[in-house]
């Protein structure tokens, strides 16, 4: 990859926040938690617990107030989103209208888009990876939705970095095709051995594939551990209580 920075990381790379807090004005968010390397976490909590803001923080696209961002062991608090080793996958899935099904994958390796033969064939291939040959040349319009997030996915799947931000990308998709998603997202995991932040509202995806969990209430870490368990009762009663509401 271009970004020699975030290459030299190996796959699965922990994620810390260290006694980070961060704020819009009101109630200051409080973000102290480990994420495991290689595992998927779900992270979970009622809205306004924070959820977006800790994948934020991971991404860039907000700064701690105090605490650190640690990716591999690397303070990352100050860098800029470009200089993390992350990609981010959105509910909006940030797609340029103007540009083809090949092109938006494409920036994944050359913001320029000016792309090498080595980086068209890794384009080719992402796109078969995701069920999307034939469309290289669409514009997102002519896509459903869940081949605009496949797009997105395709996109990830270039950058090749070792931390993955799902943040409920799939939220206005139906059940079948979620549960496809998912499927998808756990797959790539399980060849690749990312670290993937996943932010869900729906019980039955953090059971689908995580293997960890990460319970926000009120701006704080409430609760973490394994995901079977979370769901097997172990969780705090915060979290019995969430699910209980959502099921």
């Amino acid at each position: 990859m271009r970004d020699s920075a975030a290459s030299r990381l190996e796959k699965g790379a922990p994620v810390r926040l260290d006694k980070v807090s961060f704020s819009y004005g009101e109630a200051p968010l409080v973000f102290d938690v480990e994420f495991a390397a290689a595992k998927i976490t779900a992270i979970m909590g009622p809205s306004g617990s924070g959820k977006s803001t800790l994948l934020n923080l991971v991404a860039g696209f907000e700064t701690p107030q105090s605490g650190r961002v640690l990716i591999g062991g690397a303070d990352v608090s100050v860098e800029p989103p470009s200089m993390r080793p992350v990609s981010m996958v959105f509910q909006e899935n940030n797609l340029f209208a103007h540009l083809t099904v090949a092109q938006n994958v494409g920036l994944g390796r050359s913001p320029s888009l000016r792309l090498t033969e080595a980086d068209h064939a890794a384009i080719t291939e992402a796109l078969e990876r995701t069920g999307l040959a034939g469309k290289e040349k669409r514009l997102p319009r002519e896509l459903s939705g869940g081949e605009r997030q496949r797009v997105a996915l395709a996109r990830v799947l270039v950058r090749d970095r070792p931390v993955l931000l799902l943040d409920e990308p799939f939220a206005s998709l139906g059940p079948a095709l979620r549960d496809d998603m998912l499927d998808m997202v756990a797959a790539v995991h399980a060849e690749r051995g990312m670290t993937v932040l996943f932010v869900t509202h729906q019980p039955e995806d953090a059971r689908r594939i995580g293997q960890n969990m990460v319970f926000l209430d009120d701006g704080l870490v409430a609760a973490t551990g394994k995901a079977d368990d979370f769901f097997a009762g172990a969780g705090p009663e915060a979290f019995r209580r969430y699910i209980g509401a959502s099921t």
